[in-house]
């Protein structure tokens, strides 16, 4: 599903055992006038029969009682095909009747094709991958007052940001409000224990690093938690006139896919061992003590890159593994961050910018900046969970294309 753009970097699981052999599934082969055959396993025919005792249609979803005593033996004893009203009927071996409109079986027909259609179409957008040197070429500008007023443009903005990770917003209001009213197009924000959304700015006796005018390192913001933020929205009040304050993005999983290739024993290191992240203190009256275990690196259950998880204040001096493991994750490390800067990309937002970017997949940080009471940088920023974007994102390809499932 992954795919390095211009670059075809090798994405294959690490250390899969193969697959235990099964017994074959019983098929069930349902004639189609209009296309080639489909194939579908008996028992997921039966688990999904649409009639009112299997399904219920308000809530588009089937009724448990099959499963309170399934049946995995279940057999097909006749077939028949209505082909005037394209409905597909079986009786079952275990008295029951059912029947599928061949549009309903189209769309769920197990033939590659269809799979991969479904996954990148109505299931998460392919992502495209890409080092610095591409970003001019893959950067996307939207404005803000099409985004509030626009579903397609909603919809644009919202894909490419699934697709490249990085979107840039251009001329929004310099008011508190804006990215409240971009998360509400959305759905709503992710509250964290900043708050709905938070200030950036340099501070005296700073609780947090990214309140420094220090340069900020490339990281992925709070990997502390869990339930990582899915999407950063950065809204950019003030902006230093100082030579400093530019951002800087990685996608970093264009680099954990070039190690794969180039580094595989340190790509490993990375993807299997546990990491304690923290973050220990407060912000106004709330005290927080926040730590999440887990890899730089995590894979899906396929092998390909979910999520990265990297910041260099907010990793924990406490490294719970066997001691053998330490100096091999320093040096695969070193390596990552190396490769991480070798391909960032550098650019300076102005007021009325608002960058939007993957927080699990790209490292984001910013050189230093003189700061002084006549020359601010102000930045406000606030999450949208990722779960909240492909929901809208399904809701308004749907609603432009009522035809689709």
């Amino acid at each position: 599903m992954f795919q390095a753009d211009r670059r075809d970097v090798a994405c294959l699981p690490i250390n899969l055992a193969p697959p235990k052999e099964q017994a074959p599934s019983r098929l069930v082969r349902v004639p189609d006038p209009d296309r080639q055959d489909m194939q579908f396993p008996d028992i997921w025919l039966r688990d999904n029969c649409r009639c009112e005792e299997c399904y219920l249609p308000q809530t588009l979803s089937r009724l448990p009682q099959l499963w309170n005593n399934l049946d995995t033996n279940v057999r097909v004893l006749r077939q028949s095909v209505d082909v005037d009203q394209e409905v597909f009927f079986i009786e079952w071996s275990d008295g029951h009747a059912s029947q599928y409109p061949f549009s309903w079986l189209r769309e769920r027909d197990f033939s590659p094709e269809n799979r991969e259609r479904y996954l990148s179409d109505s299931y998460r957008p392919e992502k495209k991958l890409w080092s610095g040197r591409d970003f001019e070429r893959i950067r996307k500008v939207f404005y803000y007052e099409e985004l509030i007023t626009c579903d397609s443009k909603l919809q644009e903005w919202l894909h490419n940001l699934a697709v490249y990770g990085v979107a840039l917003i251009k001329e929004a209001p310099i008011e508190m409000d804006v990215l409240r009213k971009l998360s509400n197009r959305i759905g709503f924000m992710r509250r964290t224990t900043y708050g709905d959304e938070f200030s950036v700015r340099a501070q005296p006796g700073a609780s947090n690093y990214a309140y420094l005018a220090a340069p900020l390192p490339l990281h992925t913001d709070m990997p502390y938690f869990e339930y990582l933020p899915g999407v950063t929205m950065l809204h950019t009040l003030e902006q230093s006139e100082s030579p400093g304050g530019v951002n800087l993005l990685t996608d970093a999983f264009f680099v954990a896919e070039l190690m794969r290739e180039r580094y595989p024993e340190q790509f490993r290191v990375l993807c299997q061992t546990p990491v304690d992240w923290a973050d220990i203190g407060s912000d106004g009256d709330l005290k927080f003590h926040n730590i999440w275990r887990a890899p730089v690196i995590n894979l899906d259950a396929e092998g390909r890159c979910v999520r990265i998880n990297h910041s260099i204040p907010q990793r924990d001096s406490h490294f719970s593994v066997p001691l053998e493991q330490v100096r091999p994750w320093y040096e695969a490390m070193a390596r990552f961050v190396g490769m991480a800067q070798e391909h960032s990309c550098g650019f300076k937002t102005t007021p009325g910018d608002v960058l939007t970017f993957d927080n699990l997949r790209l490292v984001h940080g910013r050189t230093g900046y003189d700061d002084t009471d006549r020359n601010v940088r102000h930045i406000l920023g606030a999450f949208v969970d990722w779960d909240i974007v492909y929901s809208r994102l399904r809701v308004l390809r749907h609603a432009a294309s009522p035809g689709g499932p």
